[in-house]
């Protein structure tokens, strides 16, 4: 799942602080993702030191004879009855994600009894999310009490925009991370002291592959694509569209200059999500944005 885009670096720590905080408050996961198969088997000889333990490659020298293999070998003679990899790697990813799920759960009974309304916020790095939170929070703060989660792997930067604009804000650094989690946001709701009947967002990691497994225990989770990146981002990354409830189109005063088009877009993303509901929109100019703020308002309530 994660082992081939850095999450499994068990070196990698997760800091959680607000802007202007110098202390900084540093997790260590108990599952870093970190999927090393090791495991015992015995090969059937009647040699004590026969029975090992491998990951991936090994070599095992008997009395008679020496050989090395890799895990795709055959032998005359004799069978090896264990499990490979893939069966591991598929329980450990279930049991990740069987915890985050239970602690999703949590989370989520959290925010019905305090009546905190959460929005997942995802897309693929550059899309405009920050762009699009700083305006919203700007034009929406008298209506709307606001707070802030933002995920990336390094920087304050993302959390320094959203401070400017008075909304509470504190950034998850996932180092090597991919993505948020449910333990990441219940740790982080708890240092930021989210009040009760307000709205939090939460802008993921830019990814739209990890994010799309990880319930962190939210209201609605909101896809944002923009006409810079290709119609077809629906076909190509459907887990993400399936598990989204709001797609928003973000910078189509662009149109104009780039090879995008916006209904074939729409009509990809529902070929994955028929309920998907759409908002086309430019954060920069404000265009569109209307429609968006009424979406807002009403489930806020």
């Amino acid at each position: 799942m994660c082992d081939t885009c850095g999450c499994s670096d068990p070196n990698s720590k997760t800091t959680i602080r607000k802007p202007g905080e110098e202390h900084t408050h540093e997790h260590s996961h108990e599952h870093s993702h970190e999927h090393r198969y090791t495991h015992e088997h015995d090969h059937g000889h009647d040699h004590d030191h026969h029975q090992h333990e491998h990951t991936y490659s090994h070599k095992h020298t008997h009395e008679d004879h020496a050989h090395s293999h890799d895990h795709s070998h055959e032998h005359a003679g004799h069978d090896h009855d264990h499990d490979h990899p893939h069966g591991k790697e598929f329980k450990i990813e279930h049991d990740i994600l069987d915890k985050n799920n239970m602690l999703a759960e949590r989370n989520r009974g959290y925010f019905d009894a305090k009546n905190i309304k959460a929005i997942n916020m995802v897309s693929s790095p550059g899309s405009g999310k920050t762009t699009l939170l700083e305006k919203t929070i700007s034009d929406l703060k008298n209506d709307i009490s606001f707070f802030v989660i933002e995920g990336d792997q390094q920087t304050m930067n993302d959390a320094d925009r959203i401070n400017a604009t008075g909304a509470p804000v504190i950034q998850i650094n996932t180092g090597n991370g991919c993505h948020l989690d449910a333990e990441m946001i219940n740790k982080a709701v708890k240092q930021l002291e989210v009040k009760d009947n307000s709205l939090l967002i939460i802008e993921n990691v830019g990814n739209l592959v990890c994010p799309a497994m990880f319930d962190l225990g939210e209201s609605h989770r909101v896809v944002v694509i923009s006409v810079t990146e290709g119609d077809d981002k629906p076909l190509k990354y459907p887990n993400m569209f399936s598990t989204s409830d709001i797609c928003i189109i973000n910078k189509t005063d662009l149109l104009p200059y780039v090879d995008f088009n916006v209904e074939k877009a729409k009509e990809y993303a529902l070929r994955i999500n028929h309920h998907l509901q759409f908002f086309e929109l430019s954060a920069k100019t404000g265009q569109g944005m209307d429609a968006w703020y009424a979406w807002l308002k009403k489930n806020m309530g």
